[in-house]
């Protein structure tokens, strides 16, 4: 537990596919070999930036038993098992766990939302089997997990933390009580953790400037990174102009670091978008981005599976 609340930088890391649109794990290797090199502390394993939602649970659980047997050594290997549906969620954490990954990450019933209660039972279950983050994410969810629900859930022995979307202030309260918190906002993760004492981050923009968000979740040399903070803010907030992971899969295949392949319903970012983007991306250091290259690609470029 002590080394699951030490990670300050975790990537939601992306799922790349070949142009058949099945996962390719030469890319994917590629990926987080880079990940390491930046000095983040894990990963999540089919989260929302990840796809997992649009992967099988067969395809789910090789990628986590391939992420622990490949890298498990390196990085904590968080599995995102959560589901809308208990029975589901139970049987894939399960399979999580005796495929050795560290913890979980887990959501609230989604779409089909339940009452408060079943909310709390929800997680109650989950707990029980193996150590978990709990994902409070209301812009996706339609539901938030609010804090008389989490303060007693963080009794229990399983209980790792919250990846929390509602905001800094929600932070700063839990983590007074403390209950570790990591931010699901990439734009405010640089206060949240420097002035509200969060435990770090849950990344998207680490993707692409791992080493970046390393600096920005390190606590030296303070001064340097709020202008590095500021200097980010414009590229977190084009990396979600469009619902993720559209942008973050499109920046990647600007930058050469994956094959130009989505799985629908992703479509990649207007020319307009890209030129947005490519104007952020260009000003950082070639050596700061993962991928070898930076292009604006046409339209054409990219190649749609089903």
């Amino acid at each position: 537990m002590k080394r699951l609340q030490a990670a300050s930088l975790i990537t939601a890391i992306k799922t790349p596919y070949d142009d058949k649109g099945e996962i390719c794990l030469t890319t994917y290797d590629a990926l987080v070999a880079q990940q390491i090199a930046a000095g983040v502390d894990g990963i999540i394993v089919g989260g929302t930036t990840g796809e997992g939602h649009l992967l099988s649970w067969e395809e789910h659980i090789i990628l986590i038993a391939h992420s622990v047997h490949k890298f498990g050594k390196d990085l904590i290997i968080v599995g995102n098992t959560g589901s809308n549906n208990t029975r589901e969620a139970i049987k894939a954490t399960i399979n999580g766990f005796s495929v050795g990954m560290d913890a979980a990450l887990q959501i609230n019933p989604y779409y089909g939302r339940t009452s408060m209660v079943g909310v709390s039972e929800h997680f109650k279950q989950l707990l029980a089997i193996g150590p978990a983050f709990i994902y409070n994410v209301p812009g996706r969810t339609g539901q938030d997990i609010t804090p008389d629900i989490i303060e007693p859930l963080s009794k229990h022995e399983n209980f790792i933390g919250v990846k929390e979307c509602a905001g800094n202030e929600r932070i700063a309260y839990y983590e007074k009580q403390g209950i570790a918190c990591w931010s699901g906002n990439d734009d405010e993760s640089y206060v949240g953790r420097h002035t509200h004492g969060s435990h770090g981050v849950i990344s998207v923009t680490s993707n692409i400037v791992p080493g970046l968000m390393r600096q920005l979740m390190d606590k030296d040399n303070l001064a340097e990174t709020a202008k590095l903070n500021q200097q980010l803010q414009g590229l977190m907030q084009w990396l979600f102009c469009e619902p993720n992971p559209i942008a973050i899969n499109t920046t990647l295949m600007m930058t050469g670091a994956v094959p130009k392949n989505f799985r629908l319903p992703y479509q990649a970012l207007t020319l307009a978008q890209r030129q947005q983007g490519f104007e952020l991306l260009k000003v950082l250091e070639t050596k700061a981005l993962v991928g070898d290259s930076l292009s604006l690609l046409d339209d054409s470029d990219f190649n749609y599976c089903i």
